[in-house]
């Protein structure tokens, strides 16, 4: 395949494998909690631990792509994520549930850094930031299937069969890789392209922008995370709680891309980020305490996504295209630290108070922390353009 759009559409669904594996532990957290004898806070470890590997594996992944090619690394990536959900279908132990989750991380943090520089070789120079936005998507759109499909499957046929659906869907993204992607025509061979070092304002600026991603993702995962616990404790059933937090994730399948089409169109991208964050923190301390949940939903659905797309954007103000393979690796890692240790503390806070409404005031506060954060990205970016402007060339 050399359409660019057919190619997104498959690195779509392969990054959506990803999201579909990474929501199936807090689609039926209840049901883990209940066999494993584990507490919500024990959830909250293990979902985070998706992310741990993110640490040591994103800053090399674009050095890994690099010397194996990337559709081998994809590849590989994918068999770790089977691996680690074939672990978890059959463990009888939590600390074997642990291992599984682990090394399904190990490979999902590889696809996620290679599947986005994937894109850009793609997409450098023409529509990056509406090829982005999509690819952004297949991360919601992952996790509403997971929440739709995946407590309908742990209620009826138990825990395993949950890992089981997980692999066979990646086995579905194995395929589709392997059959239709091709690098384009003007992709550098493996173990040929040059890799230029940071500066240190651009690694800080980068270190900065991860952090932004990461703290937000942390608010927003909050909802996915503990939402179906949260309505679980008000009474829903575990089907029809995953059904109405899927919500936001369809919804945001359209108010990401949306969001990034409207900062192009305004020119004023981090006005949008600023203002969604905002009314995003005051809707997610709404959640819990009101009764009209679904209509809070839908609003988290539509603001929450907008940010994504303005946020994405910021690495490109300060890496240079030969710098952009470790410049994206040190974003990401920044991004994995978060998201590890966001659902952890999220967790903890639940089951410190007794209830799952702390976790998302907890990620509230995650998300209020980014606008802050934001002037001290402009103000490093720009001392940074000012000195790559009177740098002798």
């Amino acid at each position: 395949m050399r359409n660019r759009w057919g190619i997104l559409a498959v690195l779509f669904v392969v990054r959506a494998t990803m999201a579909f594996q990474f929501q199936s532990v807090a689609a039926v957290a209840p049901l883990l909690g209940g066999q494993f004898g584990v507490s919500i806070a024990d959830i909250g470890v293990l979902i985070g631990l998706y992310f741990a590997p993110g640490i040591v594996f994103a800053l090399p992944g674009g050095a890994i792509g690099q010397k194996f090619g990337d559709k081998r690394t994809v590849l590989g990536a994918l068999l770790l994520m089977l691996a680690g959900s074939v672990v978890m279908a059959y463990a009888t132990l939590w600390n074997v549930q642990i291992a599984g989750r682990l090394l399904a991380g190990i490979g999902g943090v590889i696809l996620s850094v290679q599947l986005t520089k994937m894109v850009t070789d793609w997409f450098a120079g023409k529509e990056i930031a509406t090829a982005m936005a999509i690819l952004v998507n297949s991360w919601p759109a992952g996790i509403a299937v997971s929440l739709l499909v995946l407590p309908s499957i742990g209620t009826s046929t138990g825990l395993g069969a949950v890992h089981l659906a997980v692999a066979a869907f990646i086995v579905f993204g194995v395929a589709l890789l392997a059959l239709f992607y091709r690098p384009p025509s003007d992709a550098p061979a493996a173990s040929t392209a040059a890799v230029a070092r940071l500066d240190r304002s651009a690694a800080f600026a980068v270190i900065v922008a991860g952090l932004i991603w990461g703290l937000f993702n942390i608010g927003f995962a909050v909802i996915f995370s503990f939402g179906p616990s949260m309505l679980v404790e008000r009474g829903w059933s575990i089907a029809s709680a995953g059904s109405a937090i899927s919500i936001v994730l369809w919804i945001a399948v359209f108010s990401v891309p949306f969001g990034g089409w409207l900062a192009d169109r305004t020119g004023r991208p981090q006005t949008i980020l600023v203002v969604a964050s905002l009314v995003s923190a005051l809707l997610m301390v709404l959640l819990p305490r009101t009764g009209a949940v679904i209509a809070t939903v839908i609003a988290l659905g539509l603001i929450g996504g907008q940010p994504a797309g303005p946020i994405m954007s910021l690495p490109a103000r300060v890496l240079l295209p030969a710098s952009r393979a470790i410049g994206m690796g040190l974003f990401f890692t920044m991004f994995y630290g978060c998201m590890m240790l966001g659902p952890v503390v999220g967790g903890a806070l639940a089951k410190w108070t007794g209830s799952a409404a702390a976790a998302f005031d907890f990620g509230a506060a995650m998300i209020l922390v980014c606008p802050v954060l934001l002037l001290g990205f402009n103000w490093i970016a720009s001392g940074a353009a000012a000195r790559r402007a009177i740098a002798p060339t």
